[in-house]
């Protein structure tokens, strides 16, 4: 089983979306978190160390977690999915851009 770790600033938006999104996708787990500390689920090093692959929503979150989490992510693999801070929790574009730039990274339903 693969563990699937999604994150954003607050994860408020993004992140919990990609998360109920790929909630029931077969062979993976996931999680989601936020980068800064008032976040609804603040990254932690144990979620770091559990995920195999991390989906970081910008370039900021890649940079600011390989800042501060630099040894709890060593194995994992990084993917920035550039998608802004625009939109509201479940949009429909953001789902769409969710699976559209996910899927490939994930196991063949």
């Amino acid at each position: 089983m693969k563990r699937v770790l999604f994150i954003c600033s607050q994860n408020r938006l993004r992140s919990p979306t990609a998360e109920q999104v790929f909630l029931s996708w077969p062979g993976i787990e996931v999680a989601s978190a936020g980068l800064n500390h008032d976040a609804e689920s603040p990254v932690t090093p144990e979620l770091l160390e559990w995920a195999d692959l991390i989906f970081v929503m910008e370039q900021a979150h890649r940079n600011r977690l390989s800042k501060r989490f630099k040894e709890y992510i060593k194995s994992a693999h990084i993917v920035c999915l550039n998608i802004p801070d625009e939109y509201e929790y479940m949009d429909p574009i953001l789902v769409q851009l969710l699976r559209e730039q996910i899927s490939r990274f994930l196991p063949r339903v």
